[in-house]
């Protein structure tokens, strides 16, 4: 395996969770350090698919088969980021509501899932990285 698909996901991962924390950060005005994880702008899911799609696109064109492959990932990914994650946070809500008070309940995380706009932040962030990582270490 050639390092560099090792590479950019992990890189693409270290630079959007941090952009999101900040910009979570700002947003509601105070560090938001509960905020991360799962939901909020740019999508880190689809910004590490998109990334991977670019980086064999760029390197192995996309008439390759490993491109398909990366393709149909990323559909994937962001359709779960989108609607399943979303159903998610939706059931959390009312499960919350329905704790009544309780001592022993943990309170559910609702806030999951992306919307499309975070989606579409992701898709393009990743596709960024995929060009900045293939510019920089593409011979490796």
């Amino acid at each position: 395996m050639e390092i560099i698909y090792l590479v950019t996901p992990v890189l693409t991962w270290m630079v959007v969770g941090p952009i999101k924390f900040l910009i979570s950060s700002v947003r509601y005005r105070r560090w938001a350090f509960d905020l991360v994880g799962n939901g909020g702008f740019p999508s880190n899911h689809s910004a590490v698919v998109s990334s991977m799609a670019t980086l064999i696109a760029l390197r192995e064109g996309m008439g390759h088969p490993a491109f398909g492959v990366a393709v149909t990932l990323a559909f994937i990914v962001m359709i779960d980021a989108n609607s399943l994650r979303q159903h998610v946070g939706r059931h959390a809500v009312t499960l919350n509501r329905l704790h009544d008070g309780k001592e022993d309940y943990v309170i559910l995380r609702e806030r999951m899932g992306h919307t499309r706009f975070e989606i579409a932040g992701g898709i393009l962030t990743g596709i960024g990285m995929g060009f900045l990582i293939y510019t920089v270490l593409g011979g490796f």
